[in-house]
């Protein structure tokens, strides 16, 4: 019963559906508010940036990019229905003034032109990118010459110790991550590593780790023109 349940979360994790999905989004944004913070920290959110985020669960922390200036767009892909629903009511004034919107989207298939975007991020959704080559290219093609990517993550070691990950989870070290960015045409300018307070997992203290990738698009993946 309890491999059940751990299957059913690692599910929701990477696609939240119905009501559990909507819990399991709000418990995210509690456990993963340092990450989250962290990452916008190093996003260096500036006036008239235009923002992309890969899979940002119910949008709760949409805020505080947009409350850096006005002039700041920011628009959210995910491939949870349920999330973007979420993220529309949570964020409705954003939505109505033209600063935000959230499209339901895959990673691999996004329906903007190229160069839409100078700063994209992504926060614990590399786990489950089924092709990356795919990603990478479409990230690529979207983002602007010069634009950044941030990836952020929990590093293998942590990962390890949530029994869920075993279903459906592709974990990444400090060098891991790197290399699958260089294999994938784009080139590392900075790696973060920023520990977290310690979280209570199924009775388990667990020592919480963000680590960060910053990459810029260098030589284009072989599958671009």
């Amino acid at each position: 019963m309890e491999e059940e349940r751990l299957k059913a979360l690692a599910s929701q994790l990477r696609q939240p559906q119905g009501d559990f999905g909507r819990q399991v989004g709000e418990k995210m944004n509690e456990g993963n508010a340092h990450m989250n913070r962290y990452t916008i920290e190093r996003l260096r959110v500036s006036p008239q940036d235009r923002i992309l985020e890969i899979g940002m669960g119910n949008g709760f922390f949409v805020k505080e990019i947009l409350s850096v200036d006005p002039s700041v767009r920011y628009t959210g892909c995910d491939f949870s229905e349920t999330m973007v629903e979420a993220a529309n009511r949570l964020n409705a004034p954003f939505v109505q003034s033209g600063q935000a919107r959230f499209l339901l989207a895959g990673a691999d298939r996004l329906p903007f032109e190229e160069n839409t975007f100078n700063k994209i991020f992504t926060v614990n959704t590399v786990y489950f990118w089924e092709e990356p080559k795919k990603v990478f290219a479409e990230l690529g093609r979207v983002l602007e010459p010069g634009g950044q990517l941030l990836i952020a993550i929990r590093p293998k070691a942590v990962m390890e110790q949530l029994p869920m990950v075993k279903y459906g989870f592709r974990t990444f070290t400090a060098d891991t991550l790197p290399a699958l960015i260089a294999e994938n045409g784009w080139q590392l300018v900075d790696l973060i590593e920023k520990p977290e307070p310690d979280q209570d997992f199924m009775g388990k203290t667990v020592q919480m780790v963000t680590l960060i990738a910053v990459a810029e698009c260098g030589v284009a993946p072989a599958n671009r023109q």
